[in-house]
């Protein structure tokens, strides 16, 4: 894990997020795999985000946003998002872009055959095959791992190297990644997912709100990820019309609604047409 750089070490802060979830009586999901990717370094990250944020949560007018429950809920949403749409037998390919210490092809009950392609740096994907060694992938997975860098230009070339078809129908999952570039960048990103997907393919993603970048109540959890060098950068107000830009018919939900809820989210959830309120979506769409 030493070569890892700031963003990539946030794939741990996630998987320890996803064994603590594991742990709970309630959990929305489980992750046998979790906390051995997470490691001592993943642990510490966890303990970082919780003292920086827990003692925000009781001081109802500057409350930091739920981190703990967001992963939970954001996990638990899309994967029942792939579940169900792998189930209608329409979409047998999934790309998982910066798919970080992610144990979907492992832990969860796919029903038919699928194939998933993990992008992520060569690095990252290369620790998590050392720590996952030997650990078999559920039998309907065909996994394929390439290492590229998601900001480059050439890494769809790599994906269609790897097996990948983009004439077929496909599910693209862009979870966690969206914060940590530019807004230009994030719109190569999606430019290219737009390129590299036959019309009808599904993209799921999340993102938060321009609002949520300046707004007193995320300062604190914000601050964490700046001192750890990788900064929240990007965010945008309307996630249906910034995909719709690349042909992505898109729904936008906030954790709290009733599809994004699961009984677990603490917080208000303010209708959309309330102005200047920080902000997560899950977002879904189809291509055009």
């Amino acid at each position: 894990m030493e070569a890892f750089d700031a963003v990539a070490r946030t794939s741990l802060l996630t998987t320890a997020l996803r064994a603590q979830e594991t742990r709970r009586p309630d959990r929305l999901y489980e992750d046998p795999l979790a906390a051995r990717l997470a490691g001592a370094l993943g642990s510490d990250l966890f303990g970082q985000v919780a003292d920086a944020t827990s003692p925000h949560r009781t001081d109802s007018s500057q409350r930091v946003p739920s981190t703990f429950e967001y992963n939970a809920i954001r996990t638990r949403y899309f994967d029942d998002f792939l579940l169900a749409h792998v189930e209608s037998g329409d979409h047998p390919q999934i790309v998982m872009a910066a798919a970080g210490m992610d144990t979907r092809a492992y832990r969860l009950p796919w029903t038919r055959p699928v194939e998933i392609f993990e992008l992520d740096r060569p690095a990252v994907l290369a620790a998590k095959d050392s720590v996952l060694d030997g650990e078999p992938v559920h039998p309907r997975v065909s996994r394929h791992t390439v290492g590229v860098d998601l900001l480059s230009s050439d890494w769809t070339e790599a994906l269609a190297k790897a097996g990948y078809d983009p004439d077929r129908p496909s599910l693209w999952l862009l979870e966690g990644l969206l914060y940590y570039v530019t807004e230009q960048q994030a719109r190569q990103v999606l430019s290219r997912v737009r390129d590299a997907t036959a019309p009808g393919s599904l993209v799921a993603a999340d993102l938060i709100s321009a609002t949520a970048l300046t707004a007193p109540a995320v300062a604190p959890l914000l601050a964490v990820f700046e001192r750890w060098g990788c900064p929240w950068l990007f965010g945008h107000d309307e996630p249906e019309a910034l995909f719709a830009e690349y042909g992505i018919e898109a729904k936008a939900l906030q954790p709290g609604e009733p599809s994004a809820d699961f009984g677990r989210w603490p917080d208000p959830v303010h209708p959309r047409g309330v102005a200047e309120v920080e902000r997560v979506f899950l977002v879904h769409g189809r291509r055009i």
